[in-house]
């Protein structure tokens, strides 16, 4: 591809068409010619239109500090990390696989965790209503 100019080789290559002249082109047209003689470049950025798949890492993370019933919070994490490193390569099919087992993973440790905590709060309120103090 030439970087030189070419001629305009048109129906109307030589005749100047008779439009009415507005303002605004009557001022660009006084500015002129820019003054830089470098070189045009320009950059073109490919943009992937593939499917948004979640990888739940922050949702394991949590589950992994704070739920981590059986350490499923901590294996989820892992299958998260596992789906985010499938998404970068490019294997969308396997980060879905991935991504949806650390989801379900996900459910299961919020689940048993909220029943725990639940548990043990109902344990603690049932013992302090049942022995009353000794003074």
């Amino acid at each position: 591809m030439s970087c030189s100019p070419q001629p305009f080789t048109g129906p109307y290559s030589g005749v100047i068409p008779t439009y009415e002249e507005l303002k605004e082109e009557h001022q660009v047209a006084v500015l002129g010619v820019p003054q830089t003689s470098g070189a045009v470049t320009s950059t073109v950025i490919n943009i992937r239109s593939e499917t948004v798949v979640p990888d739940h890492v922050v949702w394991s993370l949590f589950n992994t500090l704070f739920l981590n019933p059986c350490c499923l919070g901590f294996v989820a994490f892992a299958y998260s990390v596992k789906s985010r490193d499938r998404k970068m390569v490019g294997d969308v099919i396997g980060a879905k696989s991935y991504a949806s087992t650390a989801k379900c993973l996900n459910i299961w440790a919020l689940v048993l965790g909220l029943l725990v905590i639940f548990a043990i709060v109902t344990a603690v309120v049932f013992i302090l209503v049942s022995y009353p103090y000794r003074v």
